[in-house]
């Protein structure tokens, strides 16, 4: 919070309850507000300026003082002023004058008159200003009268004093009479003297014996002096009578009395019963009493005095309001010739009485109606509160309270109260309150008052708008005419203006691959939908979309409903005939000679885009051959009623017509033709034949051929393959796929047979499996595993046990030579379509091969067995031939071997190889 100030000395005075009810109200206001600052200003205007004289730009001070930027717009609005006749703001920020101030008539003789302001900017801060008005000597000191006329015993001893009327002055402060002088002074003096409202009068003091009989009468002239610079004075001019005196003067018991009276008093009220003794006798001890001369009109019209008794009463009525205390100078003066009056002073307390109702003030005091957003939220607060009560004390200690069943409550404070929201605000269900404040003073008997204003709710866009239904349906007509208003959805928004304002449109979509726009249209404002195309049932039987309500606020609020329209048909589509098939309208069929009575000619069928009745069709026979043939009205087949012979004609014609049911009824017709046939057998129709499911058996049967054929093409392509393939061990069959088939199959050559290495992988122990079934020249695999590969019959299969080599890593271009060991009885070293083989050893020569082992007699005695093998391998022209055994082939010295015309370098350091046949379509293992 940032408070500047400026001080300047100078004199006057305001009222302290005032000051401090306005320090507690800017405190309010800015807690109230949530303002950011807090701007305070006391600025100084000499009285007397004409209007629209400028006291200060309050915008520019702003900028200056850092609450508001350089290029913000400043705004000012008046909360309260003291003096709204005085000054005000325009819409630059300019505080000026409205008129010429003339600061005697209203702070007369207060030594400050200060006008206060409580403004709101438009940047939320706060500006407490106070405008100081400067007193002006502009006012001289005036008497009452031109003249004093005064009459003095002449035995009056020096230090009598007699009061003089005072004279006044507008001006206040120092501007105010402050001194009085008599000229010439040789036998009177004045004593200047203050009374309890700081004005000044004059006392004459007798400072020399007087002598009748010497100067019977003196004149002299009363100046009263301002403090002004220069002073400003005024005269009257004083006529003094010297008479005879009286030796006895009245005197009052006291020279000052003090009492006190309600201000509630009715007149003739008793105040104080002045008592004033003479011992002079006769007249001269006779007195009277009254009011000095000076006493003001305003004390004369509240207290009267009785001249006789010297009772004082009460005249009129009394406000403590306006005045708490009255000043009445009373003398007392015998009937007896000159006489001397006594004075004495009577000051009458007027006590507070309960007499004033509280004033209820809603601030700012714009309008009988306060407005407030339906989104306030609790303690927002709508008014603030003050209640004035010109009573003391008690009298003036009220309290306040809400009266009725509302959604708001009040806070009370020290001298303001606040109305709050304390609960929901719904303009929908009620749009206005008439809230009555009560407010009750503590005094006896109470007083209190009430004040009924408005609150008026401000809409806000929190309602959407809402359909009548969720979901809607109507049902339309095919072939409609575009353009054709459909029905209409409401949507109903209980806000107002723009907020209830409410809007249509599609949500956009596609309906078979176009736009919803292209099928209908909603009006943005009444919600009526209209067909943009002649719907078709056949292509569109029903479709649904999403209409959209939107309202016009910010930001706006908006809800859908779902539209479906069913289209309903019509019969607009002809039935067509689908068989027999007809050319120009007309089927020729043919029946056998022999055909007897039902039997089935053939089946008329027709279809009809409509739907239901529409679409429902019977079939009739309508002209022609008609006792001779029947027709089903319901599936069309067209039988037989008679028997023909050899004497009958041999054709025969017939009109049969299909009609749908709808109304109107369409129909087609079909001109058949039906020849009787002698060389057709006939077959006796029994029963309803089912052609679909015939045709649907045909077309499975047809495909399962070509399924097995293609499997069958497949596997002897595969077969008859003579490229030449490298495999490695651990390729299975099916990375072969892509080799081409060799076109015609050719003798074993050199060129045919190669080695394979063994790859460094491996595992020490591999079977190899070859196996009739299968398109792979080889496949390794354990003999233990439960699954051989695909295609592939264990009772088939030929398994060749590969033994680890010490050599693994030996050169790949050494001979190949392997020897199949026995490995035990549960695992066999040549299987030969299921039947074990001893141990074999394999020789390879040029265009034979012939086994050598210890066994070899069984090879020999049964040649035909191992050429059943390389049958079973797929070899053409490589038969085994009984050749002698090889020189084994020792550590370190490398064999030769020969297959198809190609020596085959042999080494004993080779790892385990396969040797190929590219003739073939299976392969073998040959020894290193």
């Amino acid at each position: 919070m940032h408070v500047v100030k400026r001080r300047k000395t100078s004199t006057g005075t305001i009222h302290l309850k005032e000051m401090e009810f306005i320090h507690i109200f800017v405190f309010l206001l800015f807690c109230w507000t949530g303002a950011d600052a807090l701007f305070t200003r006391t600025y100084y205007v000499k009285e007397e300026q004409p209007a629209y004289t400028k006291i200060a730009n309050l915008t520019q001070e702003f900028i200056d003082t850092k609450f508001a930027g350089a290029n913000q717009s400043v705004s000012f609005r008046i909360i309260s002023s003291s003096e709204p006749r005085w000054v005000e703001i325009d819409n630059m920020g300019v505080l000026k004058t409205k008129q010429k101030i003339d600061r005697d008539v209203v702070c007369r003789h207060n030594p400050k008159c200060v006008v206060t302001l409580e403004l709101m900017s438009n940047t939320m801060a706060i500006c407490v200003i106070k405008i100081e008005i400067e007193d002006l000597n502009d006012n001289a000191p005036r008497f009452p009268t031109d003249h004093i006329d005064i009459e003095i015993s002449e035995n009056a001893d020096p230090g009598t004093r007699f009061p003089l009327e005072g004279a006044s002055d507008p001006d206040s402060g120092s501007y105010g009479v402050q001194t009085y002088s008599i000229t010439p002074n040789e036998l009177f003096g004045l004593e200047i003297k203050t009374r309890g409202d700081g004005s000044k009068f004059a006392e004459l003091v007798v400072e020399k014996p007087l002598d009748r009989e010497v100067q019977s009468r003196y004149d002299y002239s009363i100046t009263a002096e301002d403090g002004g610079d220069p002073p400003k004075s005024g005269r009257v001019k004083l006529n003094i009578k010297v008479i005879d005196s009286n030796d006895n003067n009245p005197v009052f018991d006291q020279a000052v009395y003090s009492v006190k009276v309600m201000e509630n008093s009715p007149i003739n009220t008793v105040v104080i019963n002045l008592n004033a003794t003479d011992p002079d006798e006769g007249t001269n001890g006779e007195v009277r009493y009254s009011f000095n001369s000076y006493v003001s009109d305003k004390t004369r019209e509240a207290f009267k005095i009785d001249p006789k008794t010297g009772v004082i009463t009460v005249n009129g009525p009394l406000d403590y309001e306006t005045t708490t205390v009255y000043e009445i100078d009373v003398q007392a003066k015998d009937l007896g010739p000159n006489s001397i009056p006594a004075h004495c002073k009577v000051n009458v307390e007027v006590l507070d009485a309960n007499d004033n109702v509280p004033v209820i003030n809603l601030l700012p005091v714009s309008s009988e109606i306060e407005e407030v957003s339906e989104n306030a939220g609790p303690e927002y607060v709508i008014a603030l509160v003050r209640v004035l009560d010109k009573d003391s004390g008690l009298n003036g200690k009220v309290k306040c309270k809400l009266l009725g069943n509302v959604p708001f409550r009040l806070q009370e404070y020290e001298t303001f109260s606040t109305i709050l929201v304390a609960g929901k605000l719904d303009r929908e269900e009620r749009d206005r309150y008439n809230l009555t404040i009560q407010a009750e003073d503590s005094g006896n008997p109470s007083l209190k008052t009430t004040k009924s204003f408005a609150v008026k709710i401000k809409d806000e866009n929190d309602n959407p708008p809402h359909f009548t239904k969720p979901h809607y349906q109507t049902m339309v007509m095919e072939n409609n005419t575009p353009g054709k208003h459909l029905f209409t959805v409401t949507a109903r928004d209980p806000d107002m203006g723009l907020n209830g304002s409410v809007t249509y449109s599609i949500v956009e979509k596609n309906v078979l691959d176009m736009s919803i726009s292209s099928y209908v249209q909603v009006g943005p404002t009444t919600g009526e939908i209209y067909a943009q195309r002649s719907f078709d049932h056949e292509m569109t039987r029903s479709f649904e979309f999403n209409i959209m309500a939107k309202d016009q606020g910010q930001p706006s609020l908006s809800s859908t409903a779902t539209v479906k329209i069913v289209v309903i048909d019509v019969n607009d589509n002809i039935p067509f005939i689908t068989s027999p098939r007809l050319v120009n309208g007309t089927a020729e069929v043919s029946i056998p000679r022999n055909a007897g009575v039902g039997y089935l000619v053939t089946q008329v069928k027709a279809d009809d885009y409509d739907e239901g009745e529409n679409g429902r069709l019977t079939y009739s026979i309508t002209e022609g051959d008609r006792p001779y043939f029947e027709i089903d009205e319901m599936n069309g087949e067209i039988r037989t009623t008679t028997t023909f012979s050899d004497r009958t004609k041999t054709t025969y014609e017939i009109t049969v017509m299909t009609h749908d049911h709808g109304k109107p009824s369409l129909s087609a017709s079909a001109y058949i033709v039906i020849y009787v046939s002698p060389d057709l057998n006939a077959q006796e129709s029994i029963g309803t034949v089912n052609l679909s499911l015939i045709f649907i058996i045909a077309l499975g049967s047809i495909a399962a051929i070509l399924f097995v054929t293609m499997i069958f093409v497949a596997v002897k392509c595969k077969r008859d393959n003579k490229e030449i393939r490298t495999y490695n061990c651990r390729v299975a069959e099916y990375s072969y796929g892509n080799q081409k088939k060799s076109s015609k199959k050719k003798k074993l050559s050199k060129n045919d047979i190669r080695l394979v290495p063994r790859d460094v992988e491996e595992t020490d122990k591999m079977n190899v499996v070859s196996c009739s079934s299968l398109t792979s020249p080889l496949n390794y695999f354990d003999y233990h595993q439960q699954t051989l590969p695909l295609g592939c019959r264990r009772s088939e299969s030929t398994f060749l046990n590969v033994e680890n080599q010490n050599s693994r890593n030996a050169a790949p271009n050494h001979g190949y030579h392997h020897t199949f060991t026995g490995q035990g009885p549960q695992q066999p070293d040549l299987i030969i379509n299921g039947m074990p083989l001893p141990e074999v050893r394999l020789s390879l020569r040029p265009n034979q091969l012939r086994p050598i082992t210890a066994r070899a007699a069984l090879v020999s005695e049964k040649p035909s067995y191992l050429g059943h093998l390389f049958a079973q391998a797929g070899c053409a022209g490589l038969e085994p031939e009984p050749v002698p055994a090889p020189p084994e082939v020792g550590g370190g010295r490398e064999g030769t071997r020969r297959a198809g015309g190609r020596d085959c370098a042999l080494s004993p350091r080779s790892p385990s190889s396969v040797m190929s046949c590219g003739a073939c379509t299976r392969a073998w293992a040959c020894p290193a």
